[in-house]
């Protein structure tokens, strides 16, 4: 047995010249087709034998010329077996299975390929051997690339002048818009001195602007307790305002009475952007006189609080003002009954209130 393999080995030295390369000539381009000999019934690849050796060294100067692209994928290297020197078709395809992998090995060793790049089939008939393909794609003409960077130039030409339409009408556009927001919003002629005049002068926001404003709470109004009151602007985010109340009433035959005045003194700080919102601190004292049943208060009160409020603009001159204070406040005061007329006392009280004292809905007219 051994003396036929050597002489088989032998025969195919002699032979591989003619019987092992493709009939491209060696000094041409690495073909895209390689054939791989294997002596029958066996699966070990011999590199020396039929010319297996020159067809390898050609196979790899062509995967080193293109192993990007077969690395990424564009250039699949496809490997069939093929066996016919088995007794069944499985153990052909078995023995074909080996060799492709014989020669898949070489390549993935010597040409640091991976076994991604392969697309293996094996075949049980043809005879003893492997192919080895590689689809590459052909490498266009110079007045093809040429074609297409001219192509591509014009395409980006295009584009760039299509933008530039795009942004020509755009711009023509907003400044319609704007000529006709101006007309429309345009009721008298500013001479162009004033006109400079009033681009030069800082922006004032109209609801948190600096002035004097004169307050009547509405709600005390409601209640026959005559209110007004003043706040002085000093900025835009701090005021100073003071409220004064006064009423008097008598009623049957002055035996009921409601009697009362009031003053309130207070510092604001208004917050956000239209200056809408405001916190603030607050100073009240006053008198009263309550006998709205058989006995009478009669004394004085004093606290304070913090205030919050929000402000609603109605036009450029009126505001309506929603606010509530809480705090504390200490009232001393006398009770009296009235018999025949005439007061009589019936001792002294001392009370302190912690929780809401003030509310209003003011209505806010600005003066100047």
């Amino acid at each position: 047995m051994n003396r036929l393999l050597t002489l088989l080995f032998a025969l195919g030295l002699l032979a591989g010249p003619t019987f092992g390369q493709t009939a491209d000539n060696p000094s041409d381009p690495a073909p895209a087709e390689y054939t791989f000999r294997f002596v029958a019934g066996d699966d070990m690849f011999y590199i020396p034998w039929s010319g297996n050796g020159e067809e390898l060294d050609r196979l790899l100067a062509c995967i080193a010329q293109n192993k990007a692209a077969i690395t990424e994928g564009s250039v699949p290297v496809l490997v069939d077996g093929y066996c016919t020197s088995q007794p069944s078709e499985a153990e052909n395809l078995a023995l074909a299975k080996t060799r492709s992998n014989r020669v898949k090995t070489e390549m993935i060793l010597r040409g640091g390929l991976t076994e991604a790049c392969f697309r293996t089939q094996n075949h049980a008939d043809k005879g003893n051997f492997v192919t080895v393909r590689l689809v590459i794609p052909a490498t266009p003409s110079e007045a093809e690339l040429e074609a297409q960077r001219r192509a591509a130039e014009q395409a980006e030409a295009e584009r760039l002048e299509a933008a530039k339409r795009a942004e020509e009408e755009r711009l023509a556009a907003e400044r319609a818009a704007e000529e006709a927001h101006r007309a429309a919003n345009q009721t008298e002629t500013v001479p162009p001195v004033l006109e400079e005049a009033r681009a030069e002068e800082p922006e004032k926001t109209e609801c948190c602007a600096m002035g004097l404003s004169l307050r009547a709470n509405l709600l005390r109004w409601a209640t026959l307790t005559p209110d007004l009151g003043l706040e002085w602007r000093i900025c835009p985010s701090w005021g100073i305002a003071v409220n004064g109340s006064w009423t008097s009433w008598t009623w049957s035959d002055k035996d009921r009475r409601y009697a009362l005045w009031e003053v309130a003194p207070e510092v604001r700080y208004y917050m956000g952007e239209k200056k809408a919102w405001y916190l603030g601190a607050m100073f009240k004292a006053g008198q009263f006189n309550y006998k709205l049943s058989e006995t009478g208060k009669q004394g004085d009160l004093m606290g304070g609080g913090i205030t919050a409020g929000y402000q609603l603009r109605l036009n450029k001159a009126l505001d309506l003002d929603f606010n509530l204070g809480l705090g504390y406040l200490n009232a001393d005061y006398e009770k009296y009954e009235v018999i025949d007329g005439v007061r009589v006392r019936r001792g002294n009280e001392t009370k302190d209130w912690w929780g809401p004292i003030n509310a209003g809905v003011t209505l806010v007219w600005k003066l100047f």
